[in-house]
């Protein structure tokens, strides 16, 4: 029988240990510089997205449609198709395992592997996401983000050899940073944290997931300023006959949802039965994401201009119905392909 690798705590470990005498204490100085590395991951992450969508596109995340509308009609087609045969053979020979990561890693890092995560898989799968949003691709940008952050976690707490709970309480330091880091939103990043990848709120976890959370932030808000992620139109309640309308929008979505979870999964099933190499998927995704981007714009990147228009009252309801069904397939399409 194989002998079982007993994890012996670091020298670094050891010396914190004599200093400090506290493991929380230890987990908390720790989580402040995972969420400072989650908090730089996010910026790289996004400035990388528009870099490459300058390239391909012309335009950043929040302005996209506006310099979309203005290309020709091949370049938003075979964009991302392009674009989609780089990413395949990246993904095909740069990362282990040949399959893009998110954050179902993440929790699957968390309940069944003790908080490890395969270091370089997980950056090769940051540039993949980074080059798929970038040329196009209809997914959002914070699958990515919170599955770095919680590879910087995942690699503190394989350096020091920590425990398989202080290193799950790391990993959810980093997604959290990383949600926080996203969306200017400390509290969700950490509510984000316990309830998808901790699991629970124990006090052990807390403290260090929400410091992370509000470092994460800090770096986010020194780098791009302190603004919201959408900027909502000013409207209030008229009266409380009004409610009905918020409990059936609870109820749409959470329909709208479980129609976005199947649909992906079906299309992946579909494009592998596609023949062919497996790195051509991406590249058949991208072209059918173009076509339907010739009519439909707005379902290119992360969606975050889309998002604004919608919140602003600037898209009439028949295209904001058009669009529901339009992202669902390409998001749908880009997931399935790979």
């Amino acid at each position: 029988m194989a002998k079982r690798r007993v994890l012996r705590p670091s020298r670094i470990l050891i010396r914190l240990r004599r200093i400090i005498r506290n493991d929380q204490l230890i987990l908390s100085i720790l989580a402040v510089f995972v969420g400072a590395a989650a908090g730089g991951g996010v910026i790289l992450i996004r400035e990388g997205i528009d870099l490459v969508q300058a390239v391909f596109l012309g335009g950043t995340s929040e302005n996209l449609i506006a310099h979309v509308t203005m290309l020709p009609w091949w370049q938003i087609l075979f964009a991302p198709a392009v674009g989609g045969l780089m990413v395949g053979l990246f993904i095909f020979y740069a990362i282990p395992g040949r399959k893009p990561r998110g954050v179902a890693k993440v929790i699957e890092a968390s309940a069944m592997q003790g908080g490890r995560m395969n270091f370089r898989a997980s950056i090769g799968a940051a540039i993949a996401s980074v080059a798929s949003i970038g040329v196009g691709g209809a997914v959002g940008r914070e699958g990515p983000a919170v599955h770095l952050g919680a590879t910087f976690g995942a690699w503190f707490a394989q350096k020091l050899h920590l425990t398989r709970s202080l290193s799950r309480a790391l990993l959810g330091c980093g997604a959290a940073a990383a949600v926080a880091a996203s969306f200017n939103a400390p509290i969700a990043g950490a509510l984000f944290a316990h309830e998808v990848v901790v699991g629970h709120f124990a006090m052990s976890a807390f403290a260090p997931i929400v410091i992370a959370s509000v470092v994460g932030t800090i770096v986010s808000r020194v780098y791009f300023g302190d603004f919201p992620a959408f900027n909502i139109a000013k409207e209030s309640l008229a009266s409380f006959w009004e409610f009905p309308a918020v409990i059936g929008l609870g109820i749409v979505s959470g329909a709208v949802a479980i129609i976005f979870m199947r649909s992906a999964m079906y299309t992946e099933d579909v494009m592998q039965k596609v023949p062919g190499p497996q790195w051509v998927r991406p590249a058949l995704g991208g072209f059918l994401l173009g076509a339907i981007a010739l009519v439909f714009p707005q379902v290119l990147g992360v969606g975050y201009d889309a998002t604004d228009m919608a919140l602003n009252l600037e898209l009439s309801l028949s295209l904001l119905i058009m669009l529901v069904a339009m992202k669902i397939l390409a998001t749908s399409i880009c997931i399935g392909s790979g």
